[in-house]
């Protein structure tokens, strides 16, 4: 989307002096932006006004962003929606668990909004480059497909979500070639954005119970790869 008129903001916050910094600066960008203050009307926001981006705090009253991200991730619509995390939080738990149920990105508070703009073009950029790759790859009993977010497994459909999706389908296109932790979390998640090594172990653990054991290998040590057999 490079007509920013055209690109739909969502800003979820508990902090009215946040939500009116981050509005002005969206809308002076020339983004469509709508607001809620909780994850309950957040949900039901973003599933009227279907927003490109979701700028999303994790501490708020009702209900928090984990859970608001993960009912936002079930809605068919909003499967490719980008979800920002935004957080005074400091803990590894609450970033592993924030990228865990489906987020893009992740930033501390407090919000400085040029590198949130900045940030929010290069998840843009990097979607544009992916939407020009293989669109889909057919490899052992799997067929993945970019276009539909959909994996066919011997005639079953499965879906997952979007980073699992994208790191299956990254390994599938290169395998037997074993990828290290850091290098999946630049080919996925973006140099742009920082996120634990642990995020990339959880990713695969839930690829793995979602399509079988016998695709991805842990080569200790080193990282993944996408194994073909002989």
């Amino acid at each position: 989307m490079s007509d920013k008129q055209k690109i739909k903001v969502l800003v979820v916050d508990d902090e009215p002096d946040i939500v009116e910094i981050l509005k002005y600066n969206l809308v002076k960008e020339g983004y469509d932006v709508a607001t809620a203050e909780d994850g309950l009307k957040a949900v039901k926001t973003a599933a009227k006004f279907l927003p490109d981006v979701i700028l999303l705090d994790i501490m708020m009253p009702n209900q928090d962003g984990v859970e608001t991200c993960l009912q936002i991730r079930q809605i068919p619509e909003l499967k490719n929606t980008f979800i920002i995390f935004l957080t005074a939080r400091m803990e590894e738990y609450s970033e592993v668990a924030a990228f865990d149920v489906g987020a893009d990105d992740y930033i501390t508070k407090p919000i400085k909004p040029r590198a949130l703009m900045s940030r929010i073009s290069a998840l843009f950029r990097r979607e544009s480059k992916k939407e020009q790759e293989q669109i889909q790859v057919k490899i052992k009993d799997l067929i993945i497909d970019r276009g539909s977010y959909t994996i066919d497994k011997a005639g079953k459909t499965i879906t997952l979500p979007k980073k699992e999706f994208e790191l299956l389908h990254f390994l599938a296109k290169n395998p037997n070639i074993v990828f290290s932790r850091d290098e999946l979390l630049q080919n996925i998640w973006g140099a742009d954005v920082f996120v634990l090594a642990r995020t990339v172990d959880v990713h695969i653990r839930k690829v793995r119970e979602k399509i079988g054991e016998d695709y991805i290998t842990t080569v200790k040590g080193v990282g993944y790869k996408f194994e073909l057999g002989q």
